[in-house]
C-alpha cells in the first residue's frame, strides 16, 4: 500500500503545490501573461523553424525533447546510493520549486526577447563575457548530449532487435500524421488515435521480426557503429526539416507512446502495489558517489531540475508559442509532468526489483535483482526489468520479455526526440555566436553538419566515457546560468527577482560543492584522472565566474533602477 500512497500524493503535491498554487503565483506577481503581445512564432513565422503550434502539439514537443532518458536514469543512480525516501523528496522539492520554475521563466523570457537562445539573451542581461563563456560552454555540452544519447540509442537497438522496425518506422508515422493535421486540417485527436493504434501494430511487428545486426557489422563498422551512424544521418535530417513536418508531430506522438507505457505503468503499481525493496535512506554518504549533499542533487538531476530544459525552452519552444497563456501549461506543467514519470520510476525499479532474495527463493536475481541488474546491463536494464516485473504480475499473459520491451521502446523513443532537438539547438547557438562573425556558420546546414561530424567523433573515440562523469554537474551548472539570466531579466522589467535569484544560488553552491568533491576524488584515487580532476577545477572556476556576472549584473540593475527612481 506504501507505493499507492507515494503515487497519489505526489501526484497531488504536483498538481494542487506546484500547477495550482505556485504556477499561478508566477503568472500573477512575475510573467504576467498577456495574449495581446504577438509571440516570435507569430511575428516571425518562416515555415521551418518558427511556427505557432497547437496547444496540445507543443505540449507533446516540449515534454518529449525535455523528457529524454533524464527523469529515468537519474533518479535510479540516486536511489541505489542514497535511498528511494531522499531521491523522492528531492524529486518533488526540486522540481516544483526550482525545475519547473526554471522550464517556466526560460521559456517566457525568450519568448518576450523574440525567440533568443539563453546565451544570446545573457548578452544583454548580464555581459558579452558571459554570453561568449557561455556559448561554447554550451556547445561542448549539447555535442557530449548527442554523442552519448546516440551511443545509448545505437546499444538498446544492439541489445533489443525488435525494437529496430518501431524505432523507425514512427518516422513516416509522423510524417503522414504532420501532413494530416496542418495540410487536411485533418480532426487532431481522430488522427492521433490512428497514428498510435500504427505505432502499437509496428510494435507487434518488430516483436515478430527482429532485426539483429551480424556480429561482423556492415562495411567494416562494428553493430553499435552501424546504429550509430544511421542515428547520426537521422538527426542531421530530422533537425533542418521544418518543425511541423517532423519535429512537431514526432514528439507530439512520442508523448503517446510515453504515457501509454507511464499509465500502464501506474495502474500495475495500483493493481500489484508491490513493497519498495530498495532501502528508504543509505546514509550520508556512498563510497562510489560521496556525500549525499550535493551528490544526491547533481545525480537527480532532470527529474528535479536540468539546465538542458532552457535550452529547448529557448531553442526550439519559444518560436512554436502562439500565445503567452499557454506557455504555463507547457513548460511549468510539461516539468511537473517529468517529475510524475521520475516517481513512477522510482516505484517500478524499487517495487519491480529486488535488493536481496526474498526468503521464499524462486527469483532470478541475475534479472531481477537491482545491484545485479545495474551491473550488468546499466540502468536502461533495471528500468526495463522493474517495469516488465510489475506489469507482468497484473498482465501474466504479457510476456515479462514483452512487457519489458514495451518500456525500453518507450525510452529510446524519447532518446530519439533529444538527438535532433539537441543538434537542432547547438545548430541555433552557433548561427547566433560564430554566424554574425563568420558568414560561412550562418548557414544552417554547415553548421548542422559540422555539430554532426564533431558528435560523431566524440561517441566513436568513446572520448564521452572520460566526460561523462562530470556531465551531471555541468548540467545543473547550465540551470544556474539560466536563472541568473532570467533573474536580471526581471530585475530589468521591475519584477520580483526572488524566485530566480534564490534557486540560481542554489545551484551554483551545489554545482561547486559537486565538482569539489569529484576533483578531490579523481586526483586522490588510486590511479589518478589528471584530466577529469583539471575538467573538474575549470568548471569551479567557470561556477564562480557566472555567480560573479550574474550578481554583478543585479547589482549593476538595481543600482541604474534606483537611480530612475530618484531622477523621477
Amino acid at each position: 500500500m506504501l507505493t499507492i500512497f507515494i503515487l497519489i500524493s505526489s501526484c497531488l503535491f504536483f498538481y494542487f503545490v506546484g500547477y495550482r498554487y505556485y504556477a499561478e503565483r508566477l503568472d500573477h506577481e512575475v510573467i504576467q501573461p498577456d495574449n495581446t503581445n504577438i509571440t516570435p512564432a507569430v511575428s516571425q513565422n518562416d515555415g521551418v523553424d518558427f511556427v505557432p503550434s497547437k496547444p496540445l502539439v507543443l505540449f507533446g514537443h516540449n515534454f518529449a525533447s525535455i523528457a529524454g532518458a533524464g527523469p529515468v536514469i537519474g533518479p535510479i543512480v540516486a536511489m541505489h546510493h542514497f535511498g528511494w525516501a531522499v531521491t523522492l523528496i528531492w524529486v518533488l522539492i526540486g522540481n516544483v520549486f526550482i525545475g519547473a520554475v526554471h522550464d517556466y521563466l526560460a521559456l517566457m523570457v525568450s519568448v518576450r526577447n523574440r525567440g533568443s537562445s539563453i546565451a544570446e539573451i545573457a548578452e544583454h542581461t548580464m555581459s558579452g563575457r558571459a554570453k561568449a563563456v557561455f556559448a561554447l560552454f554550451l556547445v561542448l555540452a549539447m555535442l557530449l548530449v548527442i554523442a552519448v544519447f546516440g551511443v545509448v540509442a545505437a546499444k538498446t537497438l544492439i541489445a533489443q532487435p525488435q525494437m529496430v522496425f518501431p524505432t523507425f518506422a514512427i518516422i513516416p508515422i509522423s510524417v503522414a500524421l504532420g501532413w494530416f493535421i496542418y495540410s487536411r486540417n485533418a480532426n487532431l485527436m481522430l488522427s492521433s488515435v490512428v497514428a498510435v493504434l500504427a505505432v502499437i501494430l509496428c510494435i507487434y511487428i518488430g516483436f515478430q521480426i527482429p532485426v539483429p545486426l551480424p556480429d561482423d557489422g556492415v562495411l567494416g563498422l562494428s553493430p553499435l557503429m552501424v546504429w550509430f551512424v544511421v542515428l547520426m544521418i537521422y538527426a542531421a535530417v530530422a533537425s533542418v526539416l521544418p518543425v511541423q513536418i517532423l519535429l512537431q508531430p514526432r514528439d507530439y506522438l512520442s508523448t503517446y507512446i510515453l504515457f501509454g507505457s507511464m499509465a500502464l505503468g501506474m495502474i500495475a503499481l495500483l493493481w500489484v502495489h508491490p513493497g519498495l525493496n530498495t532501502p528508504a535512506y543509505r546514509g550520508l554518504f556512498s563510497e562510489e558517489q560521496g556525500p549525499l549533499w550535493p551528490m544526491l542533487f547533481v545525480l537527480v538531476a532532470c527529474g528535479a531540475v536540468s539546465g538542458f530544459h532552457s535550452l529547448v525552452a529557448g531553442g526550439t519552444t519559444s518560436k512554436q508559442l502562439a500565445v503567452e497563456s499557454q506557455g504555463r501549461l507547457i513548460s511549468y506543467g510539461g516539468m511537473l509532468t517529468e517529475g510524475v514519470v521520475a516517481v513512477i520510476t522510482v516505484l517500478l525499479v524499487g517495487g519491480g526489483l529486488y535488493w536481496v532474495a526474498p526468503a521464499a527463493g524462486g527469483i532470478d536475481m541475475e534479472t531481477l535483482g537491482f545491484r545485479e541488474t545495474l551491473k550488468s546491463g546499466g540502468w536502461i536494464l533495471a528500468y526495463g526489468h522493474g517495469f516488465g516485473n510489475v506489469v507482468h504480475q497484473m498482465l501474466p499473459f504479457l510476456s515479462f520479455t514483452f512487457a519489458s520491451m514495451i518500456a525500453v521502446l518507450a525510452l529510446n523513443t524519447f532518446v530519439l526526440t533529444t538527438l535532433d532537438t539537441a543538434v537542432r539547438i547547438t545548430r541555433f547557438i552557433v548561427q547566433e555566436s560564430v554566424g554574425r562573425k563568420v558568414f560561412l556558420f550562418q548557414n544552417k546546414y554547415i553548421c548542422t553538419l559540422g555539430v554532426v561530424f564533431f558528435a560523431y567523433l566524440i561517441g566513436t573515440t568513446d572520448s564521452w566515457q572520460k566526460i561523462w562523469p562530470i556531465f551531471g554537474a555541468t548540467n545543473q551548472l547550465i540551470a544556474a546560468v539560466a536563472l541568473f539570466v532570467a533573474a536580471t531579466w526581471l530585475i530589468a522589467m521591475r519584477k520580483p527577482t526572488q524566485v530566480a535569484l534564490y534557486p540560481a544560488l542554489f545551484m551554483v553552491v551545489t554545482t561547486i560543492g559537486a565538482l569539489a568533491w569529484q576533483s578531490y576524488k579523481f586526483y586522490t584515487q588510486p590511479q589518478p584522472n589528471l584530466f577529469l580532476g583539471t575538467a573538474a577545477l575549470v568548471l569551479i572556476g567557470l561556477a564562480l565566474f557566472v555567480g560573479y556576472e550574474g550578481m554583478e549584473a543585479l547589482k549593476g540593475r538595481r543600482e541604474t533602477l534606483a537611480t530612475a527612481s530618484s531622477k523621477a
